[in-house]
């Protein structure tokens, strides 16, 4: 049972928040993401909300849900790791996440919810620090290639702080549960100006104690004036960091730079 590194949600308080959170925000479908013993599905269940779907890795959790779940569940279970599920079983009208996100694949669960075209909204936990790098201004101490690729296609904004004390077992560290809605800063003009930005944001943090030029060089090989000039005419000083850029000027170099290394 814990080999997947559960920690399971137990403070009434915490799960009530999170139920009002996804009551007031749903639309369309509802998929839960790990839901373990079932904390959350169950406030939901007594909330009214039926006939969704839950995805948890852990097979003695999805048969502890089977066998506790109270009769009147309409849930479907799915005993399989959400990163590797095919999604396609999700209809093209909204849905709606929920999850108390294991630490360890907070990020890449995070990006491929993103990634799902009818996202309505997401209800999730993330160990502190993480919230943190998803909200984080350039130039903070938090901001990196994460919060670049979040706020460029998602906003967010907290629910409420969570100590380890409403764990079974307590977590080391505190955690903070997140309304994320898919209205980011970037529209893109194509699909290949998404995946070049997100090339870009992960090869330029790469090398984040050197400047974006220098960083660039050292990535793509290409002749340091013809991307200084590129880095201009998006209007990003030669001197810049990787920290100093926002979304939006690490999009306008993707469209600066298509050509040169894209």
């Amino acid at each position: 049972m814990r080999k997947y590194g559960q920690h399971f949600l137990v403070n009434k308080g915490i799960i009530d928040k999170i139920t009002d959170a996804v009551i007031d925000n749903m639309e369309g479908a509802l998929v839960e993401i790990g839901p373990g013993k079932g904390a959350i599905t169950t406030a939901l269940l007594e909330r009214g909300v039926n006939n969704f779907t839950l995805i948890e890795i852990d097979p003695e959790m999805a048969d502890y849900l089977k066998n506790n779940l109270p009769e009147y569940a309409e849930v479907e279970i799915k005993n399989n790791d959400f990163l590797k599920e095919d999604l396609s079983f999700l209809p093209e009208s909204p849905v709606t996440f929920v999850s108390n996100l294991p630490y360890i694949d907070a990020a890449e669960i995070l990006l491929k919810v993103l990634s799902v075209p009818g996202l309505h909204a997401a209800v999730f936990m993330f160990q502190r620090e993480q919230a943190q790098r998803l909200t984080a201004k350039p130039e903070s101490k938090h901001y990196g290639p994460l919060s670049v690729l979040f706020q460029a296609s998602a906003s967010a904004r907290s629910i409420c702080r969570v100590s380890p004390g409403s764990f079974n077992p307590p977590p080391k560290v505190d955690s903070e549960v997140l309304l994320i809605m898919p209205k980011g800063q970037i529209e893109f003009k194509s699909a290949k100006h998404k995946k070049d930005f997100t090339e870009l944001v992960k090869s330029v943090f790469a090398y984040r104690r050197k400047t974006v030029l220098n960083a660039l060089c050292e990535v793509f090989k290409k002749d340091k004036d013809l991307l200084g000039a590129a880095l201009q005419k998006a209007g990003v000083k030669i001197s810049a960091r990787a920290e100093e850029l926002s979304p939006r000027k690490y999009a306008d170099l993707a469209l600066a730079l298509d050509g040169i290394i894209f």
